[in-house]
């Protein structure tokens, strides 16, 4: 896309006046401004003490749009399903039918803001909303007509069909003043009865315009002659049937038979007692002179452009609408330039679909509208030429610039992922940058982000997710949240950490908490050994529970002679032994004793040459050297009884 040719919006900040020195720090979607502490010489006003957000998009945070964004989520995700071995001329029902469910989104958020802005006290907020009414209503014309023109591509015939309907979806007013005329005690006496009757005429409604018109023939007896005449005029104008058997030569000289009848009333003067009648004869005759009087129930070029070719060139093709759009617009303008919107719906009447969505971009305050306009124009095959030179075509800029504004909300990020996930060359590389961005306020958010990026294999993403959370679950004294983390984030050094933090609990309180993490390791225990030393060792804790004394002998000892305890633990296992130990039944053979006796003289030697570090737990040292003396005294007892067994059986 071209550079952007016209001056970006000024933003004031406030309290940023003459002689401020202002900094800056950018936001994926938003910046902080705040006033710096460099003050020029000449300066006398005091600091400012704010830092103020600029936010790109304002209108993800209105709570109404919000449901906008959520809707037509799922309508993208649905697009992106439809199977791509259908050619495009198959699935143009279904192209135009999400067409319509994008605008049923649309108005149902402007009919909420409509109610929201006339109900709400604040008048600025009223003013807020109603700016945002506005630019939905200009969203949706814009939608409509893209609609008719490029997605559904009507043909000559069936195109002004549509044109009449889209004029007359945006141009509703006429149905309110006809219940305020219908509701008054005498209707064709009411001050607004001509002009409703008019703007019947000018939106080719002709059978509710016939209606209207009864009631002032049922008042003038004499002019009723003049008045079925008129409902016969009107009566007779053919509209061209899509689905009849009509070709739209056929009916092409139908309406020409029709409007010779028009011009014949008009030279004839059949309508020249009733000024009125007289203008609706000239406004189907096509008279442009007559048109232009009525600016006011037109009230924009389209709708007169619109009315024009109904009454003037019904048969019109594509081909030709931006010649009708482009003398419309200067004949209805005259001297007054022409607005952002009068552009945009130029182009797309020039079937410029490029530059509809470059206007676009520049007019409108976000990028929910282009995004999906262009996902919408991309599937139906209408963009192929349009790529871009620095990477990525036209649909994925404008897809990734949106999703990307999406990820400054606290909830909407979520939906930013689809967005990502159906932009093939650079979508991952976005969700990657964005994922690492987001705040992990809670576990279960936490859980949320880190789920995403597994099932798209971001293992670095993963990773780091994982250790800011067990790091945060650290600090906070939840252990087992914080091992639970280490473990999926496979951190052996910090599983490590996490597992001597454990067994310095267990010295403490002389219990284990988190008691179903630990029973429920499985193979995570092999991330490091000192985890593998925590599992096992509550496995110890079981067994004995479960009174199988020889097997949890057999475990402890290989504990310790693996070498996998910490040293700072050997004393706490050779305790543990103790009960073993003193059991009537001998549980440790002979060979075993021997083992433990080891274990214990290489403990007590190094017991006598202290060193630093954290290795070295030993509590008061008359306390450890009545331990020693009570291990050694048992560990003899046991290899005495161990040895008279073992003797017996050989006997």
């Amino acid at each position: 896309m071209e550079e952007v040719d016209v001056e970006p919006a000024v933003t004031n900040i406030p309290s940023a006046g003459v002689g401020k020195h202002l900094g800056f720090a950018w936001g994926p979607c938003d910046i902080l401004v705040f006033e710096t502490l460099h003050h020029p010489k000449d300066a006398k006003c005091s600091g400012s003490p704010y830092i103020h957000e600029v936010r790109k998009d304002e209108d993800i945070h209105s709570p109404i749009l919000r449901k906008l964004f959520n809707e037509s989520h799922h309508i993208f995700v649905g697009l992106q399903t439809l199977k791509d071995d259908i050619p495009s001329k198959n699935k143009k029902p279904q192209f135009v039918s999400v067409s319509k469910n994008y605008r049923s989104v649309i108005r149902a958020c402007m009919e909420e803001l409509q109610q929201v802005a006339v109900s709400s006290t604040d008048s600025k907020v009223a003013s807020q909303y109603g700016d945002q009414l506005s630019i939905l209503l200009a969203i949706e014309l814009i939608w409509n007509l893209c609609e008719v023109l490029f997605i559904d591509a009507a043909p000559a015939g069936s195109l002004l069909l549509h044109l009449l309907d889209w004029v007359r979806l945006h141009k509703a007013d006429v149905d309110e003043k006809t219940r305020e005329v219908l509701q008054s005690e005498s209707p064709a006496e009411h001050h607004n009865y001509w002009r409703v009757v008019l703007s019947y005429v000018l939106q080719g409604r002709l059978d509710e315009a016939r209606q209207m018109l009864v009631k002032q023939a049922n008042l003038q007896p004499a002019a009723r002659n003049m008045y079925m005449l008129m409902d016969t005029l009107l009566s007779k104008m053919p509209f061209f049937n899509p689905s009849g058997s009509q070709t739209l030569t056929e009916f092409d000289v139908k309406w020409r038979h029709w409007h010779e009848e028009v011009d014949r009333c008009l030279q004839d003067n059949s309508f020249a007692s009733s000024q009125h009648l007289e203008t609706i004869c000239k406004i189907l005759a096509g008279d442009e002179d007559t048109l232009l009087e009525h600016k006011d129930l037109l009230s924009t070029w389209y709708h007169y452009m619109v009315t024009r070719l109904l009454y003037c060139h019904p048969t019109v093709k594509p081909t030709e609408l931006h010649y009708y759009a482009q003398s419309c617009l200067t004949m209805f303008l005259e001297t007054s330039a022409p607005e952002p919107l009068d552009s945009i719906l130029l182009a797309a009447f020039e079937f410029d679909i490029h530059q509809v969505i470059k206007d676009c971009s520049i007019a409108l305050n976000n990028w929910w509208f282009v995004a999906h306009l262009t996902d919408l124009l991309d599937h139906c095959n209408l963009l192929q030429s349009h790529n871009l030179h620095f990477g990525s075509n036209l649909r994925e800029f404008l897809l990734l610039e949106y999703a990307s504004g999406l990820f400054s909300h606290h909830s909407l990020w979520q939906l930013a992922v689809d967005y990502f996930d159906h932009c093939p060359e650079f979508g991952h590389v976005y969700l990657e940058l964005q994922m690492e961005r987001v705040p992990l306020d809670t576990e279960r958010k936490a859980l949320k982000v880190l789920r995403i990026c597994e099932q798209r294999k971001m293992a670095e993403q993963v990773r780091s997710i994982c250790k800011i959370m067990a790091m945060r679950a650290l600090r906070n004294n939840r252990l087992g949240s914080a091992l639970s983390w280490s473990i999926r984030a496979r951190d052996a050094a910090f599983a490590t950490l996490i597992s001597e933090r454990f067994l310095q609990d267990y010295c403490s309180k002389g219990t284990f908490s988190d008691l179903d993490l630990i029973d429920n390791l499985g193979p995570a225990m092999l991330l490091s050994d000192r985890l593998t030393f925590l599992g096992k060792y509550r496995e110890f804790h079981k067994l004995y529970g479960e009174k199988r004394f020889t097997e949890a002998a057999s475990l402890l000892l290989s504990l310790m002679t693996a070498k996998i305890a910490p040293r700072s633990f050997w004393m706490t296992l050779i305790t543990d032994a103790l009960p073993l130990l003193e059991q009537k039944q001998v549980i440790f053979s002979s060979d075993q004793t021997y083992e433990l006796m080891y274990c214990l003289e290489e403990l007590t030697s190094s017991l006598n040459k202290p060193a630093p570090g954290p290795d070295q737990h030993m509590q008061d040292k008359d306390t450890e050297v009545t331990k020693v003396e009570l291990l050694r005294l048992a560990l003899a007892r046991n290899l005495a009884m161990a040895i008279v067994k073992e003797g017996t059986v050989e006997a």
